[in-house]
């Protein structure tokens, strides 16, 4: 079924259109620059639900191959001169084929084992990035990266335009990512997520599969990861920690790991209240902790997942309704008739 032909979809849209128009009424420029990190972490957070929430297989070093991408722009642009669209095209490409290489060797382990083992890489993407200072200028990070200023007659030199250039980026991500996992690929993925030997008896090959799940989910991040360096303008080391990645789980945890908008509305949610509390200063992550506890607890599949299952259960009490009334009226046109001679 088409999403944007449901109107969950058409739901969708409208949020999209909103979203869109936010900059009219953003009251300063500050907010579009939240909202765009917002949506950078959300476009990451999709990327590592397709291989942690659709396939089961929990990468923690996704922070990592974000910064591949943002790194892979900032060197291009900043060392060699190269042009912001084909570097980050090269950003993405860049990510994809290093998760390519980490997949072939990791995808075989499985459970905690291979979730330490991408957190064992995570933690050297970082370190390389640290001490390669000829290359990446180590903890001083990339500085004064040229961001895309112009789509054609189009321009985006602006706050404005940045936020739009990301909300863009963010919309056709969930787009492909809807395609992607309502497709036979896609079923494949939740069929190794619900148990690789049913998955393999099915006739699905598992490295394969799986390796085409963390390569896309590693595209996703590394095309974050160039908006990244395109809209902030300034890397660091820092991004790629371990730190990163469990900000990205707790995106998909708090709008619900294995739905396609959880992501996005975790990541919304969790800026809200970032920003809300940002006049707390040093006691900002006391309260946001416990507030994270609590809406978890009270919705353990996530907002969208709650969402979900509250609509399934009204759509499947009108069809009881709808069953219980035909029952009723065949009954009733069974007593109508006159009896048989």
């Amino acid at each position: 079924m088409r999403t944007y032909a449901t109107p969950f979809g058409l739901v969708c849209l409208g949020l999209a259109a909103a979203a869109a128009l936010f900059p009219l009424v953003a009251p300063n420029q500050y907010y579009l620059s939240v909202a765009a990190l917002a949506f950078i972490n959300a476009l990451a957070a999709v990327g590592l639900n397709l291989i942690a929430g659709y396939t089961g297989q929990l990468n923690l070093a996704h922070a990592g191959f974000m910064a591949i991408g943002a790194y892979t722009v900032g060197i291009l642009t900043v060392t060699y001169g190269v042009p912001f669209w084909p570097a980050f095209v090269a950003g993405g490409l860049v990510s994809a084929a290093a998760g390519a290489l980490v997949g072939l060797v990791s995808l075989r382990l499985r459970g905690q084992v291979f979730a330490i083992f991408t957190l064992c890489v995570g933690v050297i993407i970082a370190l390389v990035i640290e001490k390669a200072e000829g290359l990446t200028n180590g903890v001083n990070g990339i500085m004064d990266i040229p961001r895309a200023t112009q789509i054609g007659p189009l321009s985006i030199d602006n706050d404005a335009g940045q936020y739009e250039l990301v909300l863009a980026f963010l919309v056709a991500g969930l787009f492909i990512m809807q395609r992607i996992v309502t497709s036979l690929v896609g079923r494949g993925f939740v069929a190794i997520r619900n148990g690789e030997a049913l998955a393999e008896a099915l006739g699905i090959n598992l490295m394969r599969t799986k390796l085409l799940a963390f390569v896309l989910s590693t595209f996703y991040a590394g095309i974050a990861g160039a908006l990244y360096a395109g809209n902030l303008r300034f890397l660091g080391p820092g991004m790629a920690s371990e730190t990163v990645t469990f900000d990205l789980i707790t995106y998909m945890i708090v709008g619900g790991i294995g739905t396609l908008l959880g992501p996005v509305v975790g990541a919304l949610v969790v800026a809200c209240l970032s920003q809300y509390l940002q006049a707390l200063q040093d006691y900002r992550m006391v309260v946001l902790g416990p507030l994270l506890i609590v809406l978890i607890m009270f919705f353990p599949r996530g907002i969208v997942g709650w969402i979900e299952t509250w609509l399934g259960r009204r759509r499947a009490a009108r069809l009881d309704a709808a069953h219980a009334a035909a029952a009723h009226k065949v009954a009733e046109n069974k007593l109508a008739e006159p009896p048989h001679a």
